[in-house]
């Protein structure tokens, strides 16, 4: 085969998985490209800025990669003498370590202020007051609590648009990690513990949230539902669960037994302290959950 042959068969198939990759990319949703949070949007951005500067390296090392094969193949008959020593060259040395040098100190930058300003922990500006739910993971499973509306819900929650959600996590099964990659980050869930997460929605829509740490398996179906609504709509929707069966001790105890693949429930009159006392049941001896009468959780 000649090589203009070859050139034209490399050449195509470049051009075919580009225009494959295009198609693909167009059509497939990936939320953490498609922000629609506050968020979510600082986060897709700070990704575009850090991909961007790591090309400079990477691109350079690409290009020359290819640059260096065609030049000294045995097929170039322009090629160069072979010439190794390059290691007392001041202006190459200077140039691989000045680049990624000065790119590493740009990213730490860039990562040091985006780590303040990002802080799972740091409640959302808006003329709104915040929702808070409360969060536990289960084999395999989300319940969420809203105490100031006594009411809880399975892998499902529904919040007003243009509102911040102020989520407290805790878990009561393995370490697990809630995550809606169109409005946050992800924060982990563990016993004994109690993490902090803000988001808020600023388009109407339905948000996929997920586990991101792997916990079993049941782990590919604990996914939930974050509906983000007007304020009509949410209020309805409280009143409507709030007519739902109460979450007493007899129906917490057979939730939090493991299932797969669990579809929205919902529960009115959660347990008094539900959340509170499911941390504690994880820092107690026995002996003292029974003086407060928390034994019966775990």
């Amino acid at each position: 085969m000649s090589k203009v042959k070859k050139r034209w068969i490399v050449g195509l198939f470049i051009l075919v998985v580009l225009v494959i990759s295009s198609i693909y990319l167009s059509k497939v949703n990936i939320p953490v490209l498609e922000p629609k949070g506050p968020i979510a949007d600082q986060e897709f951005r700070l990704l575009l800025e850090v991909t961007g500067l790591m090309l400079i390296v990477v691109l350079p090392v690409f290009i020359l990669l290819g640059y260096i094969v065609y030049r000294y193949s045995d097929q170039n008959k322009k090629k160069r003498p072979y010439s190794p020593n390059w290691d007392h060259n001041l202006l190459v040395e200077g140039i691989w370590w000045f680049i990624p040098t000065a790119l590493i100190v740009v990213l730490a930058i860039i990562t040091w202020r985006a780590t303040y300003a990002l802080n799972p922990y740091k409640p959302i500006a808006s003329n709104n007051a915040p929702i808070v739910i409360q969060v536990v993971s289960m084999d395999w499973k989300w319940l969420f609590i809203y105490p100031k509306y006594n009411i809880a819900t399975v892998n499902k929650i529904v919040f007003p648009v243009n509102t911040p959600v102020h989520f407290y996590i805790t878990s009561n099964a393995p370490m697990n990690s809630l995550w809606i990659p169109q409005l946050s980050g992800q924060i982990y869930a563990m016993a004994g513990m109690r993490t902090q997460l803000y988001i808020m929605a600023n388009q109407i829509g339905n948000y996929r949230g997920s586990s991101a740490n792997i916990s079993g398996i049941g782990f590919a179906g604990m996914v939930f539902d974050a509906q983000a609504t007007t304020n009509n709509i949410f209020n309805a929707w409280i009143r409507k669960v709030s007519s739902s069966p109460p979450l007493n001790k007899a129906s917490y105890l057979q939730l939090s037994k493991p299932s797969l693949y669990v579809k929205p429930k919902y529960y009115s009159r959660p347990i008094p302290n539900l959340f509170n006392d499911l941390v504690l049941s994880y820092l107690m001896p026995k002996y003292e959950q029974r003086k407060i009468g928390i034994a019966w959780i775990n």
